[in-house]
């Protein structure tokens, strides 16, 4: 058993305890510990309070003391609990011919949209895609982002799924990662028959080689017009669930439909959500399914952000991720997207933080960390400010001066 050890004194530490999973939330409800230091052992986080108790509390044993420098504030490391990191090639063509005005359509029959980065990601092989991943998951880490959620969905075909699957499970990183079967993302234009009949192909022939080779027990699926309608993908989620993965869902990205489904099949989360209503909102709130507010896919489109006050207000868990993605979200700055939100749709800093921690560990059906707190995992980023407000009011430009992961510090190698 390794020594225990003790950071601090720390000006300021945000622990996020106590917070309802659901629901509106005030700065006033943040536990704000003054002077604080942090003892963990080995991945675990064992006592949290005064720093100066804590350290006369274990005089007498034998612990590291690990001392601050200067005025920092801790927090629970942040959460992306959506992501499709692992790709290559580029749409930046897309982008532009988006901002002159050129349709989704417009864009695909010009050879863009996901088909495009489908091709790309096929040519690549295994070291290309390890090498383009980690190094987005090393932007996210020293970001302060130390778990992450990937999705496949490149690939649409089994081999190519399989390998895009393969890649998250090789790389060696700090970070937890979450691996996430998109492989119903769209149809793949190589594909001859039915939207059904390629969600069935899926079904038999790749589900089982996920379970067997350990690689996802996530399974995910585009709902919407121009993907799979509630009708064509509720067979291949009941197939997903009946094997054992857990479920989520894009939904209610341009049409509404997909976060009824959500609700319906029990899903951990929907996504997106960006036309839903008022009847969706509610239905929402009444559930146990995580709403997941994308706002760089509202910054890269260019079209409204999630109605995050609406589900907050109605009762429902919000969840604030990336979907860093080469398409719709290639900024990838999770900090900077949250700040914007928050400007946007009126949420605490509270809300924010408690979007980008604990509740983003619920979508992910993760319960061991996005609070400090003992017992749980020792994660966490020291900020060198005085006061917590900075981290938002700075939108992403603030980056954490150290970044703990399971009681170890990110080693980060110098650019």
């Amino acid at each position: 058993m390794k020594t225990p050890k003790l950071i601090g004194p720390l000006v300021q530490m945000i622990t996020l305890s106590g917070l309802p999973i659901k629901g509106a939330l005030k700065d006033e409800q943040l536990e704000v510990i003054e002077n604080a230091g942090i003892l963990i052992l080995n991945d675990k986080i064992i006592e949290i309070g005064d720093y100066k108790t804590l350290l006369r509390t274990y005089r007498d044993r034998r612990i590291k003391k690990i001392e601050v420098k200067g005025a920092m504030v801790a927090l629970p490391s942040w959460i992306d609990c959506h992501t499709h990191i692992c790709f290559a090639g580029s749409r930046a063509k897309d982008f532009a011919m988006r901002n002159a005005g050129k349709s989704y359509l417009e864009i695909a029959k010009a050879g863009g949209g996901i088909w495009d980065t489908v091709q790309s990601t096929r040519a690549a092989d295994i070291a290309q895609l390890k090498k383009l991943t980690a190094s987005r998951i090393q932007r996210h880490l020293k970001a302060g982002i130390t778990t992450i959620e990937i999705k496949s969905g490149y690939g649409l075909m089994p081999s190519q799924e399989l390998k895009m699957l393969s890649t998250i499970q090789m790389l060696k990183t700090p970070a937890d990662l979450i691996p996430t079967c998109l492989a119903a993302h769209m149809k793949p234009k190589d594909f001859i028959g039915s939207n059904e009949a390629y969600l069935s192909d899926i079904q038999h022939k790749l589900f089982p080689m996920l379970k067997t080779h350990h690689l996802s027990n996530r399974v995910d699926a585009f709902v919407e017009q121009s993907a799979f309608t509630p009708e064509e993908i509720t067979p291949y989620l009941l197939g997903a669930k009946a094997q054992g993965f857990d479920i989520t869902i894009h939904a209610d990205q341009f049409t509404t439909g997909g976060s009824a489904l959500a609700i319906k099949l029990g899903a951990k989360s929907a996504d997106h959500l960006e036309v839903s209503g008022e009847n969706e909102i509610q239905a929402l709130a009444k559930s146990d399914v995580v709403s997941v507010a994308l706002p760089g896919a509202s910054l890269g489109i260019g079209c409204a952000f999630t109605p995050a006050r609406k589900i907050l207000d109605a009762g429902g868990a919000l969840a604030i991720a990336s979907d860093w993605n080469p398409g719709s979200a290639p900024m990838g700055n999770l900090i900077a997207q949250a700040s914007v939100l928050a400007a946007f749709e009126k949420l605490s800093t509270a809300e924010v933080f408690a979007g980008l921690t604990f509740r983003a560990a619920s979508a992910l059906g993760l319960s061991d960390r996005g609070v400090l707190a003992p017992g749980m995992l020792a994660d966490f980023n020291l900020y060198a400010v005085e006061d917590y407000q900075e981290i938002l009011y700075q939108q992403g430009q603030l980056a954490p001066v150290q970044v703990w992961k399971k009681g170890a510090l990110v080693k980060f190698k110098e650019a």
